[in-house]
């Protein structure tokens, strides 16, 4: 979901908002299920101190089964507060709602060493996309700018922020598991949460004199993406060869793995093509990007590889350098749709 917001800036991916409490107690027996064609995991037995049942192991193979199949699933159960997800993107449609000379006040000081520009930015008019966003990083680390209006604002964006991380690192707990890696190794692989970063959105509604494209079809850069969303819907993924609609839930969050897990996993778990399509109304979303370092060397690891007799599907890389190729897809189109830098580009 991750270079659209790069430039501007980084693909935004997508968590999804809106699940009815009947279901909820289905899901609490029933680990993997289906909600519309997205896998459905609940992810309860990870914040209950007595697993007798087995329901770890049971929840951490319905990851793995969603993450090989579809690259996305619905989380339930994930510790995140609906109450605190439906106030977030109520004070993000407040927001928006705005003029705009009173949305653009917040922006970046010129000069900033953070890696992407924080805060209010608008896709250009001549870009295929039709969104706005206000993108914000660790709060501890001082890049972020608020607007002064909706009051509470801010403190529902950190908040939401803290516990997305939170998620974020269990979730790569669980695919530290799921991959059958040494206990501990993303911990130390990827410790750093300080290229991790959090977009408020606003899609324009369709209309009959544009195409439809809310955010175009792409693949995700990142490792691991959160979704949440209001009722509007929109978000869609390409399972098949069909485009799959990811349907508003209540209370759930959309995730998905993106390139990094796929090329770790030599493409055993599935880095899978999304969209936003654009509906009659303004659609508002949250997406946070559980990000690397971009120092890192990116390569398939040995547990798909050499220890099964594998080759590696791709080569090695730096993933700045990545992000880079992936920039200038946007800022420099090349002419031909063949030419667009995807993580093919480093397939053997």
């Amino acid at each position: 979901m991750f270079d659209d917001l790069m430039i501007p800036f980084l693909n935004l991916m997508h968590i999804i908002w809106h699940l009815n409490r009947a279901t909820t107690v289905v899901h609490r027996r029933q680990t993997m299920s289906t909600s519309g064609a997205l896998p459905v995991v609940d992810l309860a037995p990870f914040f209950t101190q007595d697993d007798e049942a087995g329901g770890v192991a049971r929840a951490t193979e319905a990851v793995r089964e969603a993450c090989r199949t579809h690259g996305f699933f619905r989380a339930v159960n994930h510790g995140v507060p609906p109450e605190l997800m439906a106030r977030a993107l109520e004070l993000s449609a407040a927001f928006f709602a705005l003029p705009d000379e009173e949305k653009a006040k917040p922006r970046q000081a010129e000069g900033s060493e953070a890696p992407l520009p924080a805060g209010y930015a608008r896709q250009p008019a001549h870009s295929a996309d039709k969104n706005e966003y206000l993108l914000v990083f660790d709060p501890k680390i001082g890049f972020n700018v608020y607007p002064a209006e909706p009051a509470g604002f801010r403190e529902a964006v950190e908040e939401c922020y803290a516990k997305f991380t939170e998620l974020g690192l269990l979730v790569q707990e669980i695919l530290n598991e799921c991959m059958g890696l040494p206990q501990g190794f993303f911990r130390d692989f990827n410790g750093d949460r300080g290229f991790d970063f959090m977009a408020a959105l606003r899609y324009f509604p369709a209309t009959e004199e544009e195409s439809n494209n809310g955010l175009s079809a792409h693949e995700d850069g990142n490792c691991i993406t959160f979704v949440i969303q209001d009722g509007v819907g929109g978000l869609e993924v390409l399972k098949d060869g069909e485009w799959v609609p990811a349907e508003p839930v209540e209370g759930s969050i959309i995730v998905n793995i993106g390139d990094v897990i796929h090329v770790l996993s030599n493409g055993k778990l599935k880095s899978a093509t999304h969209r936003v399509v654009r509906k009659p109304a303004h659609r508002h979303s949250f997406a946070f990007f559980f990000n690397i370092h971009g120092d890192k060397w990116i390569e398939p690891l040995p547990e798909f590889t050499a220890k099964i007799g594998d080759a590696p599907r791709y080569r090695g890389f730096v993933f700045n350098e990545y992000q880079q190729l992936r920039m200038r897809n946007k800022t420099h189109p090349p002419s031909r749709p063949e030419d667009v830098v995807h993580i093919t580009h480093y397939a053997i």
